[in-house]
């Protein structure tokens, strides 16, 4: 691969990083111990990509899920969003680890304490609705409880939010209940839950840029795919089986996607087209776990308690005692945590559990370094990186659509994958297992490293999963769809069995 030539380069930055190292991290699946308490605030995913939506080549996709492994029958309060919360999708344009353009989330949680007349009494009700709604997001009228955020952007690491208004004014935004059941959309529709969430996508001006962008924040179907049960169950499978021999174990479950689609002009600076990304989610001191108590939180009186830019940094990357420490941590930071890239345990995990695969003998690991921490070079890589973790995209690489896509990105010479941004369809499973065993090395030092490393749980931009996490063939099941939001329309628990 071209982006081998590259990582040479990175000597001199890792010793500048490494020299700044102090003694000892991304947010995913329920993967630090603290954040198990805090499921509200979970950060699960974080997709960063070029629209690949027919007409929308000028935009770039953001997409931050929250609350892990939804069941669709979770009610009956089922997944709404924090109202004490702040949620944050974060862009540094320079690549000095600093956020230079911030997206705030703020939600506001109105009960409306609908009742119905009990022995002369007018009781309140224990659901959160009384009645079908939809298809338009303002036919709501039985919903118990209104769900509603402001969005507003700040500037620099300390700047003030200025609010995101809709095109037609105004700056608040409904949100759409989660997907209940099918008796609970109007006339018993199953097709009416998509429209009525679509009706909740919304053009936006934001402050400082031209042109319109979009929103969106509600539940969607769970777009990770990942063999999660036997892979840590001490990768209890063929680690160089087939890419589609398992089934996907999220395949039943829903997620709460925040989605931005925002003009590239708005986010890249000019003549620099690589931007970084990550999320977060604070809460007040008040409410911190324990593990918290000691980190400095970048709102004032909130504390931040999860953070993700690339997945799986902290469930394969980070060791278990820095985990809570990293997702109270800013990217400027960073340097406390090189010695889990430089010299990364998972690798010697999968040599100790499967003995003919020899993990890298090469330290420290620069190609580590520059996927997680630096960008590739000759990729994604800003000029003058200060080495962090976040998502880094080449925004001046044209999308590609979903058809043409390929799931390996990079390594199968798609550079309008991972790890240039992430798009939904991206297997960063079997990506980060193959880099981790040493795809960007050479074989003197990675014997392995070109093996088919994988999960057996395949992703593609087009494939399908029905519920019991079998590939479908069926449009109905497909994962993705190829406008924004791009995750799908959640699934349905009722009636059973689960569909779409």
């Amino acid at each position: 691969m071209t982006i081998r030539k590259g990582l040479t380069a990175l000597a001199a930055v890792l010793a500048a990083f490494l020299s700044q190292a102090t003694p000892a991290l991304a947010s995913s699946h329920r993967e630090a111990p603290a954040i198990t308490k805090l499921p509200k605030v979970d950060g699960t995913d974080f997709y960063m990509f070029r629209s690949y939506e027919t007409g929308r080549a000028g935009y770039t996709t953001l997409l931050a899920n929250y609350i892990p492994l939804q069941d669709v029958y979770g009610g009956p309060n089922f997944f709404m969003l924090d109202p004490d919360a702040v949620y944050e999708i974060h862009i540094d344009n320079n690549g000095d680890a600093v956020r230079d353009v911030t997206f705030q989330f703020r939600f506001q949680n109105t009960i409306r304490g609908l009742t119905v007349p009990v022995g002369g009494q007018s009781i309140p009700i224990p659901l959160i609705n009384i009645g079908g709604v939809g298809p338009g997001a303002g036919d709501n009228a039985n919903l118990n409880v209104i769900e509603r955020y402001s969005l507003g952007v700040i500037r620099g690491r300390n700047g003030r939010p200025e609010p995101v208004t809709l095109s037609g004014g105004g700056t608040s935004f409904l949100k759409p209940v989660d997907r209940i059941g099918d008796k609970s959309i109007r006339d018993n529709n199953p097709t009416v839950y998509g429209l009525y969430a679509d009706d909740h996508i919304y053009d936006v001006t934001i402050p400082g840029c031209s042109g319109t962008a979009r929103v969106f924040v509600g539940q969607r179907r769970e777009g990770f795919v990942f063999n999660l049960a036997e892979s840590f169950d001490l990768i209890n499978l063929n680690p160089v089986g087939a890419r589609n021999s398992r089934a996907n174990d999220l395949s039943d479950k829903n997620v709460t996607t925040l989605a931005l689609e925002v003009p590239t002009s708005c986010l890249a600076l000019p003549g620099q087209p690589v931007i970084g990304g990550w999320t977060t989610a604070s809460i007040s001191k008040n409410d911190r776990p324990e593990s918290f108590t000691s980190s400095a939180g970048p709102n004032g009186p909130l504390v931040q308690v999860s953070r993700l830019g690339n997945a799986l940094v902290n469930e394969i990357v980070i060791g278990l005692p820095d985990k809570d420490r990293f997702n109270a941590s800013e990217p400027k930071d960073d340097a406390q945590f090189a010695r889990y890239v430089t010299n990364p345990s998972f690798p010697k995990l999968i040599e100790l559990l499967f003995p003919s695969k020899q993990a890298p003998t090469l330290f420290p690991r620069t190609d580590l370094v520059a996927v997680f921490l630096t960008g590739v070079p000759l990729l994604n890589q800003p000029p003058n990186v200060v080495p962090s973790e976040m998502l880094r995209l080449n925004t001046s690489i044209a999308p590609r659509t979903a058809g043409t896509q390929d799931s390996l990105g990079v390594l199968a010479n798609d550079q309008a994958g991972y790890p240039n941004g992430r798009r939904p369809g991206d297997d960063v499973i079997d990506i980060t297992l193959r880099v981790a065993m040493g795809a960007l090395l050479p074989a003197s030092v990675a014997p392995n490293g070109q093996e088919p490393y994988t999960d057996g749980a395949l992703v593609t931009a087009t494939i399908g999963y029905t519920p019991d996490g079998n590939i479908s063939g069926d449009p109905a099941f497909r994962l993705f769809r190829d406008q924004f939001p791009y995750l799908q329309t959640p699934l349905s628990g009722s009636p059973q069995p689960i569909h779409p």
